[in-house]
């Protein structure tokens, strides 16, 4: 059996992140930004009001109380939200605490400098980048372009090519598992059925539309109709047919051309630990994602491992410790339960209780 370690540098070698291309804000969220010119201008440019009231010197109001009202000189300036600040003034005081009903008017509360205000530069500094290149966008992303103004963002979209070969013999569920992690990836898909499940069959669906990675799902065991990795042998494309990876172990890889190609097996939880095993790795590099970060937390029981096999163990967030829910072989209620997964190195028999592992977030951790 090959590595995962080799299979995955199989994949990687010679990879490069595509070529970024702008899309408009509503297409954005999720893909991976890259890289844009940095900010000119600071924002907001010069100091605004955060909140409605009155714009006045904080040091013409030293004193001032409900017991001792303050004459003002002049008369102070109303200011809504967003509103420039007038020249001279630095906080903003609430509309109750100016009395305007006598000839003059009357501060009766104290306000410190800067006070109901947003200084020029304190949301975004000039120099600072408009996106974070290397991230997933995020709702708040989003809001920070808008408010700069921005109809489009430059992101790196990899184009994936996906072949249910699974699909001929009625099997869906890995397929839409696949297709469904390909979308939460923020990258293009396009799908194909095999309607015969024979090597010819697959090898010549191999052929089709450019794209950045080439995904086959089912056909990779030992039944009389998994010929998947046949067909990429007639290709010439077939690197490795069965991995030292549990579940997953008939995963297989290869090469088009310059093109990576994975073929996952057919069932979930095989398909599931192939795809972020190998695929989750080459779309990061294809769209120059930054070095994902696990979450270390002391696991709450131990996890055993067999040594010559890389495992994948799902856990759960569980008061400040990861539980393992499964290891190697897992069940839809584990699937749907876990909240990260830990890659177990094919050198290791595992951890012991309450050894602080970093794994890798599955969903948005609160």
């Amino acid at each position: 059996m090959t590595s995962v370690e080799a299979a995955l540098a199989a994949l990687l070698d010679g990879l490069a992140p595509v070529v970024s291309r702008s899309v408009a804000l509503d297409e954005a969220l999720g893909r991976v930004a890259a890289e844009m010119p940095a900010l000119q201008d600071a924002e907001p440019a010069h100091s605004i009001a955060a909140t409605d009231g009155w714009a006045c010197r904080a040091l013409d109001l030293v004193g001032a109380s409900a017991y001792s009202p303050l004459m003002l000189a002049a008369a102070p300036t109303w200011v809504a939200t967003g509103d420039a600040m007038p020249e001279g003034c630095d906080c903003v005081l609430q509309a109750d605490l100016i009395d305007c009903s006598g000839p003059m008017a009357q501060a009766v509360g104290e306000a410190a400098p800067g006070q109901g205000i947003r200084r020029a530069g304190e949301d975004l500094a000039a120099g600072r980048p408009v996106v974070l290149a290397g991230r997933n966008l995020s709702v708040t992303d989003l809001l920070v372009a808008r408010k700069l103004g921005l109809s489009q963002i430059a992101v790196r979209t990899p184009h994936v090519r996906l072949i249910d070969v699974a699909a001929a013999s009625g099997e869906t569920l890995s397929r839409f598992l696949v297709a469904e992690s390909l979308k939460v990836a923020g990258v293009t898909v396009a799908a194909t059925e095999i309607k015969t499940r024979d090597a010819a069959a697959i090898a010549a669906a191999l052929d089709g539309e450019p794209c950045d990675l080439l995904l086959l799902v089912g056909g990779t065991g030992d039944g009389r109709a998994d010929v998947t990795a046949e067909a990429l042998a007639r290709r010439g494309a077939l690197i490795a047919h069965r991995l030292a990876l549990a579940p997953g172990g008939t995963t297989a890889i290869g090469r088009l051309g310059s093109t990576p190609v994975v073929a996952l097996a057919g069932l979930p939880d095989q398909a599931f630990a192939g795809y972020l095993a190998l695929v989750q790795p080459v779309l990061d590099r294809l769209s120059g994602r930054s070095e994902r970060a696990g979450i270390a937390l002391p696991l709450a029981r131990k996890i055993s491992s067999a040594v010559g096999l890389c495992e994948i163990a799902l856990v759960g967030r569980e008061r400040g410790t990861w539980m393992p829910l499964a290891v190697g072989d897992f069940s839809l209620d584990a699937m749907r339960l876990a909240d990260a997964w830990v890659a177990i190195p094919d050198n290791s028999e595992g951890y012991a209780v309450g050894t602080p592992v970093a794994a890798l977030p599955l969903r948005n951790l609160d």
